[in-house]
């Protein structure tokens, strides 16, 4: 007999990861939406010393790095909770609140762990498409809902295609959604955003009992080897997303090194404008050339293109590049491109340059 797999599961969509960018001096990784910068000395020190601890459990409370962030935003230690990358945290949550029969609206295009992450509760996905411009339709979103609906994933700034919600659009669409449906507010490209109209999770949340908000050292912090995100929800919520999620979910090494950047905030923030700074100036490059790229707020930009997604991505692969391409087969593919060194964001436009428009 063979063991058989939950036809569920069996179904479910495969995360696609950012290919690696090969051998070579020459070689870039553009996939991954990962910070290009090497950690900060006092991060490594931290992680090594945490090292030396490695024949031991985690704290499995994350005490240290709770109370670190909760005073920084000046949260209670409560409402936080602490995961392997906040897309563990988004999974525990859905798991705490949805099962079979209910169901969880997204915007589509988006972040590509929602789809799995709701089905392997047993709930069914509600995608809304995209409105022109890569941005939620938060009105046929809100049209969406049904007497099954139990949670809605904001994505903001959206991954891949890289506009932000407004704050008072967020707020008049959660203040007009039932209270017992989750609105989970995902942010886990927030300290890169420039726009001052966009949401400020942390507001919305406040005073809001069905609001929860994602957030990651793995992007503007750097710790995207090392799996540590967080959630921002009430107390109740957060302790029932600690009981679905796995014990000593977050290593020693992870807790340390979200201990020493947040200490090293100051000094990661300046890297973060420099990224901002060459993200806008990649994006008006591309819109330079011809190309139709929405506003770009995290630290990625998205090149829209369709049918023509594999051929670009293949100029991209064969410039030595390695790009992140989405292929639905319909018009809404495209290929997402993260913010990286200098010489290959200037890479990027030259190959741009010669694709088909």
């Amino acid at each position: 007999m063979t063991v058989r797999v939950r036809p569920s599961v069996a179904r479910l969509p495969r995360y696609i990861p950012g290919k690696p960018s090969g051998s070579g001096v020459v070689a870039h990784k553009l996939s991954s939406n990962e910070n290009p910068y090497p950690p900060l000395p006092g991060v490594l020190q931290a992680t090594a010393q945490a090292c030396e601890q490695m024949n031991r459990y985690p704290d499995m409370a994350n005490t240290a790095i709770t109370a670190a962030v909760a005073t920084r935003l000046q949260l209670g230690q409560d409402q936080l909770v602490f995961g392997a990358g906040s897309v563990a945290v988004l999974y525990s949550l859905l798991l705490a609140v949805c099962e079979p029969g209910d169901e969880v609206i997204y915007a589509w295009r988006s972040f590509e762990a929602y789809p799995i992450a709701v089905q392997l509760t047993g709930a069914t996905p509600r995608p809304v498409p995209l409105k022109p411009g890569a941005v939620h339709d938060l009105d046929a979103m809100h049209s969406a809902i049904e007497t099954d609906t139990k949670a809605i994933l904001l994505c903001s700034p959206n991954n891949p295609t890289g506009p932000a919600l407004t704050h008072q659009a967020v707020i008049d669409f959660v203040d007009a959604v039932p209270h017992d449906i989750l609105i989970i507010l995902d942010e886990a490209y927030v300290e890169f955003v420039t726009d001052p109209q966009t949401v400020r999770g942390l507001e919305i949340f406040a005073g809001r009992s069905n609001v929860a908000v994602l957030r990651t050292f793995s992007k503007a912090y750097g710790l995207a080897g090392f799996r540590i995100g967080y959630g921002i929800a009430e107390p109740e919520l957060t302790g029932a997303v600690r009981a679905a999620s796995l014990p000593f979910g977050v290593s020693i090494v992870a807790q340390a090194a979200a201990l020493a950047s947040l200490a090293a905030e100051e000094e990661l923030m300046v890297r973060v404008v420099a990224l901002v700074k060459a993200r806008d100036e990649l994006a008006q490059g591309l819109v330079d050339l011809g190309f139709d790229v929405p506003d770009a707020q995290g630290n990625f930009v998205w090149l829209p293109a369709g049918p023509r997604t594999p051929a670009y991505a293949e100029a991209f692969t064969a410039g030595r590049l390695s790009v992140r391409p989405y292929i639905a087969g319909d018009v809404g593919d495209g290929v997402r491109i993260t913010v990286g060194e200098p010489e290959a964001n200037d890479r990027v436009l030259a190959i741009a340059d010669t694709l088909p428009r």
